[in-house]
């Protein structure tokens, strides 16, 4: 069984679109981003960058101790090399799947979630912040657009990093993009979204009770929380 910390954002979608792909038996920890329970000490002692998702995989494959992992891509990765899916079949094939998973976490979901910001949650609207993140999306998508062209998925086979990369196209009308503008994105992105897999891992998100708009509290929670040195976020 897989112990999922998560919450229905990008990054908690990642791993629902896993776990339902590959049928795995896990069940749902709700971590509320915007009550704070990202920083309760139960949460931190899995999770220590007080971000989810994050997993306890009471099931491991070498049969020892519970094994606990936060960081997105990282569950990815552990999740395809326990099942032995979605990680590209040969050692090459291994190689095109995570570059293109690095450059989503490294990339696509920074610059996107700058964009999310700066359009819909920052108290000033600051017109450089905008402009220049939505300029960088519209890059991104143009990366993946020229990427898809002559692929059905971004590594061949569907993987990881088409799991890694759809939840942050969702919000495209939010950060100012038309997937008219990018045709092979756009073909992919409706077919990973048809497939049931897809649809059931939202459907799981709606259960968690996530409100679609922030409170200004939640906002405060999110975005201001003072936390030492660095400002804590989730």
């Amino acid at each position: 069984m897989i112990e999922l910390h998560y919450w229905p954002t990008p990054n908690g979608h990642k791993i629902t679109l896993f776990l339902e792909e590959a049928n795995l038996p896990y069940g749902i920890v709700p971590v509320n981003i915007g009550a704070g329970d990202q920083f309760k000490p139960d949460f931190l002692r899995i999770a220590p960058n007080n971000r989810m998702p994050a997993i306890v995989d009471r099931d491991p494959v070498d049969g020892g101790e519970p094994i606990s992992l936060f960081e997105s891509g990282a569950i990815l990765q552990y999740l395809s090399g326990k099942t032995g899916r979605f990680g590209g079949r040969t050692a090459r094939e291994g190689l095109e799947v995570n570059q293109w998973l690095f450059w989503q976490v490294a990339g696509l979901g920074p610059m996107l979630g700058q964009n999310h910001h700066f359009n819909q949650y920052a108290s000033e609207k600051i017109p450089y912040a905008i402009e220049r993140y939505v300029r960088e999306t519209s890059r991104l998508y143009g990366v993946l657009n020229r990427r898809l062209e002559g692929r059905e998925f971004i590594a061949g086979e569907y993987s990881i990093a088409d799991m890694a990369c759809y939840p942050w196209i969702v919000s495209y009308e939010g950060q100012g993009q038309d997937l008219g503008d990018f045709p092979h994105l756009k073909r992919w992105f409706e077919a990973v979204a048809a497939r049931p897999a897809t649809v059931r891992a939202y459907a799981r998100g709606s259960e968690a009770g996530a409100s679609p708009t922030l409170s200004e509290e939640a906002k405060k929670i999110l975005f201001g929380r003072d936390e030492g040195p660095a400002r804590g976020r989730a």
